[in-house]
Formats: structure tokens, C-alpha cells, sequence
């Protein structure tokens, strides 16, 4: 029998999704600096994919059958809106339609991490186990990522790397694709400055979203309490003893 992998988790999903959308975007980036004339509708059936990609990440949400809760209602709610946008983009020229979906990959990722949160606490004895292998950095360095907020380029014959706060290190993202859980989209990003070469757009790959998925929504860890001094105690002071200084 061949071994056929679990299908991915709704918090997966959304993770893919967030992807789905900075692609999505990353297209129409490169569409509005180019001055080859485009067909009408070139980005419409890729915005009617990610909408019925949105809705699909609905009902899997659906179909854990979690108790409804404030968070829960609100995040469907806003997957719903994503869908909209992604719907009525595809009517758009390309400039307003990027408006549109500019902000989606953000809000997909603030989905999977409510969701999570949800999840893990609901039904802690099924939650994923988190990959250890991750440090904090790494693990801050995927959600960056999973944003679209990371890319790389070169200049001078110097590779880098551009990302938001916190500040994802060329280092950092090399470690993370020796383990397979990132990878580049060469020359699929905006370029840094006008005329410039387009940049490699960074990506998760599904090892990737799998490991961000088991610890997306854990709180970081604390760092250890300082030690503390305890004062020293002076001696008691008779009355005689006073009186003699």
C-alpha cells in the first residue's frame, strides 16, 4: 500500500493561502512596471482562484465543528471578506484590483494564528507537536515570510535580503532552506528601485508550512528571570550603642 500524506490542516491551509495571495500580488506588481501591453482579464483567473481557494479554507475551518466563539466568528468573517475582494479585483484594471488584495497575505496569516490559537486550545490533545528544531529567530523569520514580507536580491555581486521589522538575516534564511522549509522565486518579486532588476520573492515551502503551523500561535519563550540580590540586613542598634557613636 502506498502511504498517502494527511490532507492539510485548515491552518495550513491558510498558510498556503497567505502564499497564494503574495503571488498573486507579486504578478501584478511586475504587470504594472512593464510596458508590454496585457491582455483585459490577465490577472482576473488567478483573483477567481484565490477566491474559491478562500472559500475552501472556509469550510475546512467549518468542518472541525470547533464551539463557536468570538474569534472564531471574526475569522471566518474576515476570510469571507478576502473572498469578496479577491471576487470583485478580477472586474478591476490591474492598478485598483492590487489595492484590493493588498493587504490579504497579512490577513490570512492573522487567520491561521487565531485559528491555531483556537485550535490548540480546544483540543490540546490532538494539537500538532511544535518543531523543535526551530529557534525563536527562525520561527520569527517563517511568519515574515508567510506574509510576504521577504525578499532577496543582489547588488555589487552581494546577495541580500529585504524584509520588515523583525529583520529576517541572510543567514537565518539560508539555514532555513538547508532545511528544506524555505525556498526563492527567482525574479518574481518588484524590483527594489525603478528600473531596477525584478527580486527573488521567498517563499515557504509545505515542510515549511508544516513547521510554522505547529508553533504559529505558541507564545515565545520567556527568557529567564535575572537574578535577584537580596539586601543585606543591617544590625540592630540599642539605644547605648547609638548614643555612643
Amino acid at each position: 500500500m502506498f502511504d498517502v500524506p494527511p490532507p492539510p490542516t485548515p491552518v495550513e491551509r491558510l498558510l498556503h493561502l497567505a502564499g497564494q495571495y503574495t503571488q498573486h500580488n507579486d504578478a501584478l506588481d511586475l504587470l504594472l512596471r512593464t510596458t508590454a501591453p496585457s491582455k483585459p482579464g490577465t490577472h482576473a483567473d488567478s483573483a477567481l482562484r484565490l477566491a474559491t481557494d478562500t472559500q475552501s479554507a472556509i469550510k475546512a475551518i467549518q468542518s472541525e465543528r470547533l464551539y463557536e466563539s468570538v474569534e472564531l466568528t471574526e475569522t471566518v468573517m474576515r476570510l469571507q471578506q478576502l473572498a469578496f475582494l479577491a471576487t470583485a479585483s478580477a472586474d478591476l484594471q490591474a492598478r485598483p484590483a492590487r489595492g484590493l488584495t493588498a493587504l490579504a497575505p497579512e490577513a490570512a496569516v492573522s487567520c491561521a494564528v487565531t485559528l491555531a490559537s483556537e485550535t490548540r486550545r480546544r483540543r490540546w490533545a490532538s494539537a500538532p507537536t511544535a518543531d523543535h528544531r526551530l529557534t525563536a529567530v527562525q520561527r520569527d523569520a517563517l511568519t515574515e515570510i508567510a506574509r510576504g514580507h521577504v525578499v532577496t536580491g543582489s547588488s555589487l555581486d552581494r546577495e541580500f535580503t529585504r524584509s520588515r521589522e523583525p529583520k529576517v538575516l541572510l543567514s537565518t534564511l539560508r539555514a532555513l532552506e538547508e532545511k528544506g522549509l524555505a525556498e526563492r522565486t527567482a525574479k518574481s518579486a518588484h524590483p527594489a528601485y525603478i528600473g531596477g532588476p525584478p527580486q527573488h520573492r521567498v517563499h515557504l515551502t509545505a515542510p515549511g508550512i508544516t513547521s510554522l503551523a505547529s508553533v504559529i500561535e505558541l507564545p515565545p519563550a520567556r527568557p529567564s528571570a535575572a537574578p535577584t540580590t537580596t539586601p543585606r540586613t543591617l544590625p540592630a542598634t540599642t539605644p547605648a550603642a547609638a548614643r555612643s557613636r
